[in-house]
């Protein structure tokens, strides 16, 4: 039990750790593809070094909601770490405390949150990315829904560990159709959960423009840090229950020998970073839609579900 305890903690860590390392990876190659230098990778980490050394400004309008939100939004992934398969193939000491269903909810608290923070500061601008991105929860919740439906045919349950061993674990069950489609459906669902083309453009600067990133303008010092962190690790996040639970498990740790466990950092992060190259490939590839073609996209993300539990249901 205390090994397992370790290896939650262990997975963790990792998720902070190398969440910004992710993100710098992913500016880097589209400032590439777009024949630009661009930043280091290590960015991030200078950026968030920076703000945990200024000083933080609350606006006077404010309310407690402003100041708890950074908080909410750093903690929410580290929990959800704890529910899923990042370096093991293998259920962990916290595994069972909650499911796919309840990891959406997790994750679409802390969102809640920082729209609410983003209405509290009386900013034109935040309300108005505070509107848009409730916009697009909306249509994504469905979407969401019917996933974890779909899962739930196959697998019997949404524990992570145990959809990974009923679904994935075996190869043949990679190319049935009802897999293939809901790999679809979600990879448009990470898309539009964490504010990436085409839904969004997180290194667009313009308020007018701006979904995911209006709701932290009013943040700084710390503040700004934890909000971004946070972002960064749901990211992260939603790649691993991507990878590691629908995709492959592949990379993951088998046995629990701390040096297998180890061992299985390196070749998870490989796995990430090809997932990361498919998709500076396609945000390179496309323009980020108009605010109001948003819903056709996530509405092809729920037809796109709903095929793929149809087809469940014909293969049972």
């Amino acid at each position: 039990m205390t090994t397992r305890i370790l290896y939650n903690l262990l997975q963790v860590a990792v998720v902070m750790t190398f969440a910004p390392l992710m993100a710098g990876v992913l500016a880097k190659l589209k400032e590439m593809v777009q024949s630009r230098r661009g930043p280091s990778v290590f960015q991030p980490y200078r950026d968030l070094w920076k703000l945990f050394h200024k000083d933080e400004v609350i606006p006077e309008e404010s309310s407690w909601i402003f100041r708890v939100t950074p908080y909410i939004v750093f903690v929410t992934p580290i929990f959800v770490t704890l529910l899923i398969p990042v370096l093991t193939s293998y259920p962990l000491f916290f595994a069972f405390m909650g499911d796919m269903l309840g990891v959406g909810f997790v994750l679409a608290l802390g969102g809640f949150f920082a729209a609410l923070a983003a209405v509290d500061t009386a900013n034109p601008y935040g309300p108005m990315g505070a509107s848009r991105t409730r916009m697009v929860s909306f249509l994504a919740e469905p979407v969401f829904m019917i996933v974890f439906f779909t899962v739930s045919f196959v697998a019997g349950s949404t524990i992570p560990y145990i959809v990974q061993q009923s679904w994935v674990t075996p190869l043949a069950n990679f190319f049935e159709p009802a897999h293939v489609l809901l790999l679809l459906a979600f990879f448009m669902l990470i898309t539009a959960e964490t504010g990436r083309i085409p839904v969004d453009n997180p290194s667009g600067h313009f308020e007018l423009a701006m979904i995911d990133e209006s709701k932290g303008l009013e943040y700084s010092g710390q503040g700004a840090a934890l909000m971004k962190w946070g972002g960064w690790m749901k990211f992260f996040v939603l790649v691993c229950i991507y990878l590691n639970v629908l995709v492959t498990p592949w990379g993951l740790a088998g046995g629990q020998a701390a040096g297998e466990v180890f061992l299985a950092i390196p070749l998870v992060l490989l796995k990430i970073l090809a997932f990361v190259l498919v998709l500076v490939v396609i945000e390179s590839s496309l323009a980020k839609l108009r605010l109001f073609r948003i819903s056709e996209f996530l509405g092809a993300a729920f037809v796109t579900a709903v095929a793929a539990m149809i087809a469940q249901l014909f293969a049972l």
